[in-house]
């Protein structure tokens, strides 16, 4: 099974910059979407793409043209609903979507941005990190998870370009990178280190000022993280930096589901 994570940028606005063909090509099996930034009242006029994807599953923010998360699928998955820690913005932004795929659950998630006068770091670091975490540990007492999406940090300094120039700024903040800390002390797993615990330049979005992507001056922040347990199923994971149409690139893993996934 190939699951594909992709921060879009805006469906609409992606749909005009070659998305269909790049999602044929990388063919995943599902593929997780955030930032879609349509409502609910739009989605039916954009039925029509990749329609080898019937199964989609749309989670719309209140406010317009802001925020959501989107699972198109080939076939059919159960959506969880009623208990995320979605309840725990207002208005509802449209971050968070369990699907259940029988032997663990798959977990889509856009955490909040901190923005650039890091307005929203309080938020993010007492509310938001803690939440998250503890919510996905409850949900691992059930069965495997397996969580993707961007989560808005560069955990380490080998996860951006310049970590010397960025310390302190949104997305490389000490609060947010200990937030990330508190997954792996938990023992969920950053799925792409455990393949390339080395790997430098490898990153998953560019800003659009300079030519940052053409230089590659980017950021590593949107991930897989894995319950322990799952990872031995994981067989492969890769970042598609030449997949354009976003400022962000798709994070595809593959995944060999056993029997004992689920335990």
């Amino acid at each position: 099974m190939k699951i594909a994570t992709w921060n879009i940028n805006g469906l609409r606005a992606i749909l005009q910059k070659n998305f269909e063909a790049n999602v044929r090509e990388l063919n995943p099996d599902i593929l997780c979407l955030q930032e879609i930034k349509i409502q609910s009242s739009q989605i039916e006029e954009l039925s029509s793409f990749l329609e080898e994807y019937p199964y989609r599953y749309y989670h719309s923010a209140e406010r317009p043209g802001y925020a959501g998360t989107a699972v198109l699928s080939k076939t059919a998955l159960k959506e969880r609903k009623g208990d995320s820690p979605d309840a725990l913005i207002q208005p509802q932004e449209g971050r968070v979507q369990v699907l259940d795929i029988e032997e663990f659950y798959l977990v889509n998630v856009y955490t909040p941005n901190v923005g650039s006068e890091l307005a929203r770091l309080p938020f993010r670091s007492e509310t938001w990190d803690p939440e998250f975490c503890a919510w996905i540990d409850t949900l691992r007492q059930e069965k495997q998870v397996l969580v993707c999406g961007d989560f808005n940090v560069a955990h380490e300094e080998i996860d951006l370009a310049h970590p010397e120039r960025c310390r302190g700024s949104a997305g490389f903040t000490d609060e947010e990178r200990s937030g990330f800390d508190r997954y792996i002390s938990r023992g969920w797993v950053d799925v792409f280190r455990s393949f390339y615990p080395d790997a430098a330049d490898c990153y998953t979005w560019w800003s659009y000022r300079s030519a940052a992507r053409q230089r590659n001056v980017g950021w590593r922040i949107d991930y897989f993280l894995a319950s322990d347990a799952l990872l031995s199923n994981i067989q492969s994971i890769a970042i598609y930096p030449d997949c354009l149409g976003s400022d962000h690139a798709p994070v595809m893993l593959d995944l060999a589901l056993t029997s004992s996934s689920n335990r």
